[in-house]
């Protein structure tokens, strides 16, 4: 373990080695912050408050008491203090977003936001009424919950700013508040134990969490935890129990009852894993007595555990990816834990089990693993390996041996394990390997040994607390690490109340010690792995207790004596025991003259045999160092070596127990009065009285005797001690009394001898005082005649600067007059300007209305003129259409006719387009009257205006007027003008009777007929004749007419289109009338409305 000091410092190396925790602690650094003092040499401590790690979980925040914000980065070995804020802090946590960013709750109610790379202030945020105790932040990073006590707030983390407050929550009280991981999902929890999940975009009630009955063993929840895939939800409170729910379900799932010391779940907490898939199933509590308990939500099992009575806990953060536990101790540091290296002990089943063995690997002498043994391990699990082909027939006759003896079927085990594991293929392992692997160690032995892992039992006797034999075990054993030392004395106290004869062994924690150390994190397994120690390797061991076990030690003489006479002549000669060099051995396990791995190796063999095994190793033990013990004569040389490590190699002893074992005759066999494994029964533990109860129970009495007279004898001499103080402080209170009376008496003569001088004093005095007053009252006559001439100063002073004042306000005010009339003269002349300029433009506008309605009359008389002569020319063309005959002549007219209906079509398209543009402008200037209607604003010229509208307007009523009658008039002389016309063509169609008529006609009718000519509007004159008569001509060119059509027909033709054409000309007058009508409405008008 490494400790690191941040007092006076800003940023420097976290540690100065790498660290390596061990398995028993996992601790990494101890981080704190000290004070020097100038009156004690320890200094003070300031407490460090609260933790959080960032999204990768290598680099955590910490606050103080005093506001001091540091970083420390695990990854980097570096840490930073990133601000002093004077405040302490009440909750911290990363935001996920902007990976460089804190945010910080300080007790002043506030939330700030600090830059871990620039040390700076990125925002301040204020709005709470009590101070923040959890932050939770949304898994995009954009979003932040606070809650306290009584309210509980949502904050936009781009804008820094309040988004939502959660009403309703002042009166019930609020104790947690949580985003889900990877949703949109909010958890709030109340203090009536009331849970609801509600959206976070809409801020809506999803659904809230039924109270459990009272069945489930209701707790007043106080924290809650979810995995990272949000499906679970676990509360916890004050009581013992924690109550699993699902979010997906709606519904309590399970409840865990925690061990009885816990009775307050003050903090929950799930642990990742980057191969979980967000399933975790491993959940931290920290309980009351400041205890972090690791424990299998599914399983419901305690995994591991940190902190006690010694290190309490008051708080923790876990990294995101499980890596890292980050503690604040009750003493105010910080302790960072591996968990790695806390759970390494806690196994797992192994993978297949098959492992390639490399042809360059050199051989060791401790590998009495022949080529012929390993092979037959590797065939049995499908492997085919080389063998060595140069092998020394001693080496090939001794491996043959171990062979046969691990396929000998009383070894006491059964070949098929729990957890799939099968005897047979651990022990092809174990040949060809000397030992299990070093991973799957703890996991082996619990399958070869069948622990029932009996919780229930085990808490019972756990809960029956530290035994009276063991209550002073570390005066006993002085061990440096507390945790280690509290788990043995909590072990031997279970194996104590489990039978009475294990409270007056007093080697049982020499015993039980190695494997205390080994299993310090799961102690259920630790107790059962002792207690099958006990019933199984340590058969018959207490049958002449107090005494050594005669019997088992006997067995080991006669094995000695078959397999070594000369050793144990000299064991007899020297007067050298077996309680001297068996006893010492087999009551610690091989602990004391083996090293770990030695020893770990050894029980591997120990574990996968015959419980007398362990005797053959003991005497293997002994007659592998043969030579040493030979060459030693006195009794200490031999306690010593049996009491330390010796250079042994620990495989030549077991090669050794192994030909041992299998080359000892029955009648001396240990295995012949020794039973086979027996594992524990599950539920409850095995009663366990094989030993001589009346010699404990006697043990008992006195030891309870001897302990009532050591309480009795502590009684009295209690009370003795009482008895002496009371005496001792009467005698010095008497002696207080009659020093304290002597010190009145002479008080009391100091006092007058005092009161007498202080009675001259105050005489003098007296007269002083009395000249001081007559001196403080001329003093104060001066005084007040100085104020009153102040005064009326300072009055003089006022009324002239009030003058002053006034004088400035009327000139103020005068200025202000002056600038206002010149305004309002400058806004009358720019309004008479705008009103003469409206003047000028209506003036404009009526001149170019008579203008406008001048050059309407000229284009309608151009008009009427140009009809008029295209009428004339049609009269023309007609009659010289009757009059000439010749082909000639007729080409011509048809050519004229064609020009002049060209000539009329341009005449009406400019016609349109010149009304179409007066339409233009006249909307146009339609326009600008209603945007200059916006600018009257002089009421005075209003009347005038309006005179000149109402003027307008009866002008134009009048034109109306006028135009319509001329249109009448016009329309009259129209009618007549036709009425003439047609009977004049009737009375040319009449004269002519001859063929020469038809010809004309049809010569007329396909020229009206001709379809490539655009002529619009007049082509409608013209309509098609479908029922035209054929001509033919002959050879010669004369005109030959059928017979078929009449001349009557012909004529009735002619008529009919006459008719038409006419009509056709009056609606097109007509047309045009409408359009010289159809005038834009008045705009004067307009503005009047």
């Amino acid at each position: 373990m490494q400790t690191l000091d941040v007092y006076k410092k800003e940023e420097g190396k976290i540690w100065q080695r790498k660290p390596s925790p061990s398995p028993e602690e996992g601790l990494i650094v101890c981080v704190s912050h000290s004070t020097s003092s100038a009156f004690s040499l320890q200094g003070r401590n300031i407490r460090f408050l609260r933790t959080a790690f960032n999204t990768t979980g290598e680099a955590f925040a910490a606050g103080d008491h005093q506001g001091n914000i540091f970083v420390f980065d695990l990854a980097k070995n570096r840490f930073s203090l990133i601000h002093k804020t004077g405040t302490p802090c009440t909750a911290i946590s990363f935001c996920l977003r902007r990976k460089n960013e804190v945010l910080v709750a300080l007790a002043d109610n506030s939330l700030r936001c600090y830059d871990t790379e620039s040390h700076e202030l990125v925002s301040w945020m204020r709005g709470n009424d009590s101070s923040i105790h959890s932050i939770s932040v949304h898994a995009s990073g954009r979003y932040a919950l606070t809650s306290s006590n009584s309210v509980a707030q949502l904050w936009d983390l781009d804008t820094f700013s309040r988004k939502r407050t959660l009403n309703g929550a002042q009166t019930v009280g609020i104790q947690q508040v949580l985003y889900l991981p990877l949703s949109n999902t909010i958890v709030t929890c109340f203090k009536d134990d009331s849970l609801f999940v509600w959206d976070s975009e809409t801020l809506k009630c999803k659904f809230q969490l039924p109270v459990p009955p009272e069945e489930a063993k209701q707790s007043h929840y106080r924290a809650l935890a979810t995995p990272r895939d949000g499906r679970l939800l676990v509360a916890g409170g004050r009581s013992r129990f924690l109550h699993v729910w699902s979010l997906e379900n709606k519904r309590l799932l399970h409840v865990i009852q925690l061990p009885a010391r816990v009775r307050l779940v003050r903090q929950l907490d799930f642990i990742s894993n980057s191969f979980d898939g967000g399933t975790s199933q491993t959940l931290a509590v920290l309980s009351q007595d400041g205890i972090l308990r690791f424990i299998d939500i599914h399983a419901c099992k305690q995994l591991f555990e940190i902190g006690g009575a010694d290190e309490m806990i008051n708080n923790f953060s876990i990294s995101s990816n499980g890596r890292y536990v980050a503690a604040v101790m009750d003493n105010g540091n910080i302790n960072v834990y591996s968990v790695p290296a806390l759970s390494q002990h806690f196994t797992k089943p192994p993978p297949p089990l098959v492992k390639t063995v490399w042809e360059e690997r050199p051989l060791s002498r401790q590998g009495g693993k022949s080529g012929q043994s390993l092979a037959s391990a590797m065939t049995k699990v499908g492997g085919t390996p080389k063998r060595n082909k140069t092998k020394s027939p001693a080496r090939s006759r001794q491996n043959a041996d171990v062979s046969a003896s691990w396929t000998s079927p009383d070894s006491g085990l059964e070949s098929e394990l729990p957890e799939g594991l099968n005897q047979a293929r651990l022990k092809s392992i174990l040949q060809g390997y000397g030992e299990y692997p070093a991973k799957y160690r703890m996991f082996i032995w619990r399958s070869l040994l069948k622990l029932p892992e009996n919780h229930a039992a085990y808490s019972s006797l756990v809960d029956k607390g530290t035994h009276n034999a063991f209550a002073r075990l570390h005066e006993e054993y002085p061990i440096k690490s507390r945790k280690l030392l509290r788990v043995l004395q909590r072990s031997l106290s279970a194996l104590a109340h489990w039978s009475a004869i294990f409270g007056e062994v007093d080697y049982l924690a020499l015993l039980s010690f190695p494997f205390v150390k080994l299993f310090q994190n799961n102690q259920l397994i630790c107790f059962e792995m002792i207690a099958t120690i006990l019933i199984n390797w340590c058969q018959h061991w207490f049958e002449f207790f107090p005494n050594p076990p005669v019997n088992i030690l006997g067995m080991v003489e006669n094995v000695l004596v078959h397999h070594d006479k000369r050793l144990m002549q000299h064991f007899v000669s020297c007067n050298v025991t077996s309680q001297m060099y068996a006893w010492p051995l087999i009551q610690t396990l091989l602990s004391e003259v083996l090293t770990k791995d030695e020893w770990l190796r050894a029980w591997d063999n120990i574990f996968s045999n015959h419980p007398s095994f362990l005797l053959f190793v003991v005497v293997a033990y002994v007659i592998v160092s043969r030579k040493v013990l030979l060459q030693c004569t006195r009794k200490e040389d031999f306690e010593y070596f049996f009491h330390n490590r010796n250079a042994v190699e620990v495989g030549t002893v077991i090669r050794e127990a192994y030909r041992l074992q299998d080359s000892t005759p029955a009648e001396v066999n240990p295995k012949r009065m020794l039973e086979p494994f027996i594992p524990l029964t599950r539920g409850q533990y095995p009663i366990f009285n094989k030993y001589p109860k009346f010699i404990v129970d006697y043990q008992v009495q006195e030891r309870e005797r001897i302990r009532q007279d050591e309480v009795e004898y502590l009684r009295q001499r209690q009370l003795a001690q009482e008895m002496k103080e009371v005496a001792s402080q009467r005698q010095q209170e008497e002696e207080a009394f009659y020093r304290q009376q002597e010190l009145m008496v002479d008080a009391e003569n100091q006092r007058r001898r005092m009161i007498g001088q202080e009675e001259q004093k105050l005489g003098d005095q007296r007269s002083r005082l009395q000249a001081m007053k007559r001196e403080i009252h001329l003093r104060e006559l001066q005084l007040l005649d100085a104020v009153r001439r102040r005064f009326m100063h300072h009055q003089q002073t006022l009324k002239e600067t009030e003058l002053q004042r006034l004088d400035d306000e009327i000139e103020r005010k005068a200025l202000l007059r002056e600038q206002e009339t010149r305004h309002a003269i400058e806004d009358a002349e720019i309004k008479g300007l705008e009103l003469q300029a409206q003047k000028e433009m209506l003036q404009q506008d009526l001149i170019r209305d008579d203008l406008q309605g001048s050059f309407k009359q000229r284009a309608e008389q151009t008009i009427q003129r140009k009809q008029q002569e295209l009428e004339g020319q049609l009269f023309r063309r007609t009659m010289d259409a009757v009059q000439e005959v010749d082909i000639d002549s007729q080409r011509i007219s048809q050519e004229e006719l064609a020009k002049a209906q060209q000539q009329h079509a341009c005449v009406s398209m400019e016609g349109e387009v010149e009304l179409r543009s007066r339409m233009d402008d006249l909307h146009r200037e339609l326009n600008d009257v209603k945007v200059a209607q916006h600018v009257l604003e002089n009421k005075e010229r209003e009347t005038e205006i309006q005179s000149l509208v109402h003027e307008l307007r009866n002008k134009e009523n009048d034109e109306v007027a006028k135009k319509e009658s001329e249109l009448r008039q016009q329309k009259a002389l129209a009618a007549e003008e036709e009425r003439r016309r047609m009977n004049l063509l009737n009375a040319l169609s009449r004269d002519h009777t001859t063929t020469d008529d038809s010809e004309s006609f049809s010569r007329l009718r396909d020229i009206r007929q001709v379809p490539d000519e655009p002529r619009r509007p007049l082509s409608a004159i013209q309509p098609s004749n479908t029922e035209s008569s054929s001509i033919t001509t002959d050879s010669s060119g004369t005109p030959i007419t059928s017979h078929e059509p009449s001349l009557e027909r012909q004529r009735g033709t002619f008529e009919k289109r006459e008719l038409e054409l006419m009509a056709e000309v009056r609606d097109l007058r007509k047309r045009l009338a409408l359009r010289r009508q159809q005038r834009p409405p008045d705009y004067m008008g307009n503005t009047q409305q």
